[in-house]
């Protein structure tokens, strides 16, 4: 355990700076194949700009990515070697769930999983669709945690715009 907690302090300054690429250098569109997708399409709603990274962020997040990929399976908490191989099966887990439930027929929301964490983007009508989107999605197998950026009607996203320069 200690070791997990050594691994996510020293690699926090890392995470911060892929989290905010320079603006001069131009983006790399998920560089590492993150599964990312569209799940629901029911309403108007700014497009995500997903996974992206400038060319020294990537560079910076390739050694984290293998650090935290290898970290759970070293602390026993992963059944595979690599946290980055659940993404695609917990993708298409979370993608199915949302579709499949008539409650978010009127939203719009993006998946992104990388490294059983899944980030949820978009549009939602209302505050019970959110809890709802992410409930749904925290009982995918071998999700670790749901980051929820949500927009409600009228407010701003809550996440990077494929429209905007980072």
């Amino acid at each position: 355990m200690w070791l997990l907690r050594v691994l996510v302090w020293a690699m926090w300054p890392v995470t911060a700076a892929a989290a905010d690429p320079s603006p001069v250098e131009p983006l790399l569109l998920n560089p590492f194949g993150d599964p990312f997708a569209q799940a629901t399409v029911g309403h108007d709603c700014p497009v995500p700009l997903g996974p992206a990274y400038t060319e020294a962020t990537r560079r910076q997040e390739a050694h984290s990515r293998i650090e935290r990929g290898t970290s759970c399976w070293l602390a026993g908490e992963c059944a595979e070697p690599n946290a980055y191989r659940f993404d695609a099966r917990i993708a298409q887990a979370a993608i199915a769930a949302l579709r499949s439930d008539p409650v978010l027929a009127d939203t719009a929301i993006w998946v992104t999983a990388q490294r059983r964490f899944v980030y949820l983007e978009g549009c939602v009508a209302t505050e019970a669709q959110a809890a709802r989107a992410e409930a749904l999605v925290k009982g995918v197998a071998d999700v670790q945690y749901v980051l929820p950026m949500l927009s409600l009607p009228g407010e701003k996203a809550a996440y990077r715009l494929a429209t905007s320069p980072r």
